[in-house]
This record gives C-alpha cells, sequence and structure tokens, in this order.
C-alpha cells in the first residue's frame, strides 16, 4: 500500500495538516478496500504546537520519513526564507531520510521548504500568490508561477495554498488510480472533483450577492446535456435571464465564463469515459459533446497535454486491447 506521511512542523496550519489524511485517507478501491496508508509524524516524536490555541500529539517521528512514498509538507508559522540557507533545525537531516524516488508534495508556503534544501533548483514551483515575488526573489533559479492552482514536475508538487492543497491532493489519486476513484473521493469529501491546476488562484472581485446566484440550477442543467451542442442562448434562456445578465451572473459565481466552464466540464467527461469505457473514440467525442474525435483531441491536449490516446493507454485498464 501507498505510503504517505506527513510532516507536522512547529507552528503547523491545522486546517492544512490534515487534508492529506481526509483526501489519501478516503480513497478506496472498488470493494472499498484502502489505498493509501496515511501516518502523520514530527521531527522528533512530539506534540507539535499549532497555529491555534492547541497542539497535536503524533505517534512517529522523522524514521517515518524512511517508509514515505510521498512526503506531505504542510505550512507553518514562521518568518518566510531570507535566504537559500533558511531550513528549520533538523529538517534538512529528515530530508535525506527520504528514499530515491519518493514524491514530495508541498503546501502554501511549505515551498520555501523545497526551495531551500535545494530541491527546486530550475523546477517550476508555485506558493500562495502574496508570497510569489518574495519567493521568487530569494530563489531566482526557480520557475515560479504565481498563478496557478498546484504544480506537478513529477516527484515534486507544489499547492498554492490551504483549498489548493485539495485539489493537489485529489490530482495525485486521480494521477495514482484514475478519475473515477478520485471522484468518489471528491464527492465524500463533498469538494468540486477537479480544479484545473493551470486555474488562476486569486481572481480579484467580490463575493455574488444571494439574489444574484441564479446559475446553479442551469449548470445542473447542462451537465445533464453535455452531449449536445448546449449554446450560451439556450442557458441564459434555462435561467430565465438576458444573455448579458446570466453571462455576468455566471462568472460572478463560478469566476469562468460560460463557454471557458463548458469546454472543462466537456473536458472532464471525456477524461472519464476514456479511462471507464471501452468506447470508440468517435462516441466519447459525442458522449461528451464535442462533435468528432479531432475536436475532443484538440480540446483534450489544450487543457492537459496528451491527445485521447495517450491518456486512454495512461489510465484505462485494459487499455492495450483496446483497438482504436
Amino acid at each position: 500500500m501507498h505510503r504517505v506521511v506527513v510532516l507536522a512542523l512547529d507552528g503547523v496550519y491545522p486546517f492544512e495538516l490534515s487534508i492529506p489524511v481526509r483526501i489519501f485517507g478516503t480513497a478506496a478501491d472498488g470493494p472499498g478496500r484502502p489505498l493509501y496508508e496515511v501516518i502523520t509524524c514530527s521531527l522528533d516524536g512530539r506534540p507539535v504546537r499549532t497555529s491555534a490555541d492547541f497542539a497535536v500529539a503524533v505517534e512517529h517521528g522523522a524514521e517515518a520519513l524512511d517508509t514515505a512514498d510521498t512526503l506531505v509538507l504542510p505550512p507553518f508559522v514562521c518568518e518566510p526564507a531570507g535566504s537559500r540557507d533558511w531550513l528549520p533545525d533538523g529538517l534538512e537531516a529528515a530530508l535525506e531520510r527520504l528514499r530515491p524516488g519518493a514524491r514530495i508534495v508541498s503546501i502554501c508556503t511549505a515551498s520555501y521548504v523545497l526551495a531551500a534544501a535545494g530541491l527546486l533548483e530550475g523546477r517550476p514551483a508555485t506558493t500562495h500568490w502574496n508570497n510569489a515575488d518574495h519567493f521568487q526573489r530569494t530563489f531566482p533559479t526557480t520557475r515560479v508561477n504565481a498563478d496557478v492552482l498546484f504544480t506537478d514536475d513529477g516527484d515534486l508538487l507544489t499547492a498554492a495554498g490551504v483549498a489548493s492543497g485539495i485539489d493537489l491532493c485529489l490530482h495525485l489519486v486521480r494521477r495514482d488510480h484514475g478519475s473515477d476513484v478520485a471522484n468518489r473521493v471528491a464527492r465524500q469529501c463533498v469538494v468540486p472533483p477537479w480544479r484545473e491546476g493551470g486555474q488562476a488562484q486569486f481572481i480579484d472581485r467580490p463575493v455574488p450577492a444571494p439574489a444574484d446566484s441564479a446559475t446553479s440550477p442551469t449548470r445542473q442543467w447542462v451537465l445533464e446535456n453535455l452531449h449536445r451542442p448546449v449554446t450560451l442562448t439556450e442557458m441564459a434562456r434555462h435561467a430565465r435571464t438576458s444573455v448579458r445578465t446570466f453571462s455576468r451572473r455566471f462568472r460572478a459565481e463560478v469566476g469562468l465564463t460560460p463557454g471557458q466552464w463548458l469546454t472543462r466540464q466537456r473536458v472532464e467527461l471525456a477524461r472519464r469515459l476514456l479511462e471507464t469505457t471501452d468506447l470508440a473514440m468517435d462516441s466519447v467525442a459525442t458522449e461528451a459533446g464535442f462533435g468528432s474525435a479531432a475536436s475532443m483531441r484538440q480540446h483534450l491536449t489544450a487543457a492537459i497535454g496528451t491527445s485521447p490516446t495517450a491518456y486512454r493507454r495512461m489510465f484505462h485498464p485494459d487499455a492495450p486491447s483496446l483497438t482504436r
């Protein structure tokens, strides 16, 4: 079983500390067998002070890192790194205990730990948008992207902060076990099943007034009709409002235009069908509302960087036996 080790450092934020066990600990196969073992440790095995008015007791010390397949570093209260040599006492030695090939995940400003340890040299990363400029000045060789929810560079992954830690953990479940498992976890935890890593982490807009929150029923209707070429006019008609008003309310609630959101839902459905069915590419494209396999290939390549055929080969359990 894949072992996820969560390292709690002094001053850890409780919410982010709980994300890995909630997401990975919920992941199970069809019969309900757990897919991950999640354990929490500190550097010395002693209770850890949190950013709140309580401490957390852990049962493991740094020796738990010896067996980690994935290490998750939640953020903690500290002054942002002022130099490349900044690291909490004992942390560098703890990181050296990791086995070759172990994945390392940081949430929010814990990316400073990875950079200070020299792990992000020349590699992509993100951090909380409020710290991005300082992070880039402090670690100029890291390719910082402040406009994404998370980055995935194979064995090193970084999340922008708080809820994007959920997005990144779900992304790893999806990468390890496919969309069906990740979607079940998301439903169980009552969180969105997929927010693409490239989605902007900070949208400067007011929270919509309750009277403006009128697009949710229409979004549900669209999801039930993804196989159809749904138009913006049809969406506005379903919401019983003008196209202009609907577009304004939709963007205020979702942070995307109706067209952008619709394309993402079609991509998500296509991914799920590619993973879980034996449908031919033309049939997948039709079910997802793309109209043609060529259109689906164009949108999937733009969204996830790979073709439908390559995606199925990676994630469908019977891919080698499927015909084109």
